[in-house]
């Protein structure tokens, strides 16, 4: 486990879903897959394939992902992704449609090129999508940015090709626990460059034990060397079962003063702020496909570590981030026939208020932040009505735009300080259920 977090931390918890998977629980009645999507619009889902292998396990990481598994372990694995999709397509509604997809992991690019080529086949022949249509990413890491898979990514027209640098210094990247050079790091850009038109995103953390500011803006400089079209800043967090152990020093501000200046250092090179992390370049041109809301869409996912979203119910297979369990969780998986697939095991219903503050947190942690008239076309009620407290709160603190923007306006935005401080917000956005069952979870 991780030394408590301080009550005012600015670094609580990553948001990137709510509720978390650590939330989720075995459902008693285990739910036909067929009911769970029955009356749902499927008019514009989101398409995620999980890939559960890297090459090595970085000591930051919590997915669920098992480093160099035997070839046999792949070829099984693929089997059984294949059997799950044709699964799942069958317990779609009529008319199902894609909108975006993504590759992730684990490392996508972990597979051969012909691996790959036979996820492509399947996932186009299973769900009847056309992924060169769509905007699609994929995950790679720089030892498995070959020409050859590359090629294949551009073959079947990726559009967005992410890749987790962390930093251009060798030391420090060693420090967070990703043992990788820098030669190779060059050499994977440069192929991603020469082999795709897809745009790329680069991944950075701050907050590495003797990173200084000096030093993370020579990886910021860097980085924009290759002119990416997104690049992703992400404070270094010391996560539960993961490699890099307990810390005993406090690194907040260390990390709060590294994150201000990465955010400056992007716009000051033309790029805009899109959430706490995420920076675009602002003459990229955006990927053209169908129109895709995260707050009321539907996702697919397929794979052992892939969570699928329909509008009451959240749903995947077993989580877990030790090396056995994940093991035992992949074992499970290829191990499984074409019923196992039909019915969800873990997962989470939602009800009203779960779904009002899902909503909210995904609008509010974002520069555009919170349209009041669509949440209430939705919900029927003001989202400062419905969390009237946490808003109040956040009030209080500074962290709303006040104006022509504030509360009582069309849209309910975070100030800059506030987006700053977006893995504090997050968590008390959370309901007191969701609180409960992560912290059992956190438990053991």
């Amino acid at each position: 486990m991780t030394e408590a977090v301080r009550a005012d931390s600015p670094y609580r918890s990553y948001v990137y879903a709510y509720p978390h998977k650590t939330a989720y629980r075995p459902f008693d009645d285990r739910p036909r897959l067929s009911d769970l999507w029955r009356g749902e619009d499927v008019s514009a889902l989101s398409l995620y394939a999980h890939i559960p292998f890297c090459e090595m396990r970085c000591g930051f990481c919590n997915l669920l992902t098992r480093s160099t598994p035997p070839a046999e372990q792949v070829t099984a694995f693929l089997d059984a992704l294949e059997r799950q999709a044709e699964v799942v397509a069958s317990c779609l509604p009529e008319g199902a449609s894609f909108a975006r997809a993504a590759l992730g992991g684990g490392t996508p690019t972990y597979l051969t090129d012909e691996e790959l080529v036979r996820v492509y086949d399947l996932l186009e022949r299973t769900l009847g999508v056309d992924l060169t249509s769509i905007p699609t990413s994929v995950e790679t890491s720089p030892a498995t940015a070959t020409p050859d898979r590359l090629r294949v990514l551009d073959e079947r027209g990726a559009t967005r090709i992410s890749m987790g640098v962390q930093s251009f210094i060798d030391s420090e990247a060693h420090a967070a626990g990703r043992p990788q050079k820098r030669t190779e790091v060059d050499r994977a850009l440069a192929d991603i460059r020469a082999c795709t038109d897809a745009d790329l995103n680069v991944d950075l953390i701050y907050g590495i034990e003797r990173q200084t500011p000096d030093t993370w803006r020579y990886s910021l400089d860097t980085a924009l060397s290759w002119r990416p079209e997104e690049v992703y800043l992400y404070p270094l967090y010391v996560r539960p079962l993961t490699g890099l152990g307990r810390r005993a020093r406090e690194w907040d501000d260390h990390r709060l003063s590294l994150y201000r200046q990465g955010r400056d250092h992007l716009r000051d090179h033309g790029y805009e702020q899109v959430s706490m992390r995420m920076f675009r370049r602002a003459d990229a041109t955006e990927a053209a496909g169908p129109d895709y809301c995260c707050q009321t869409d539907g996702m697919v996912g397929l794979g052992c570590g892939a969570r699928s979203y329909t509008c009451g119910t959240h749903y995947s297979f077993d989580y877990a981030v030790g090396v056995g369990k994940v093991r035992s969780i992949i074992e499970d998986y290829v191990g499984r026939d074409a019923e196992d697939f039909a019915r969800a095991e873990v997962g989470f219903h939602l009800d009203g208020e779960e779904r009002r503050r899902r909503h909210v947190l995904q609008s509010l942690l974002r520069v555009e932040g919170l349209d009041a008239r669509a949440y209430t076309e939705r919900f029927g009620a003001h989202p400062v009505t419905d969390l009237a407290e946490e808003f109040g709160a956040l009030a209080a603190r500074g962290w709303l735009v006040s104006g022509e923007d504030s509360v009582d306006a069309t849209t309910i935005r975070l100030t800059e300080e506030g987006l700053a401080h977006s893995d504090a917000i997050g968590p008390d956005l959370f309901s007191v259920r969701v609180n409960r069952l992560m912290a059992e979870y956190e438990a053991g």
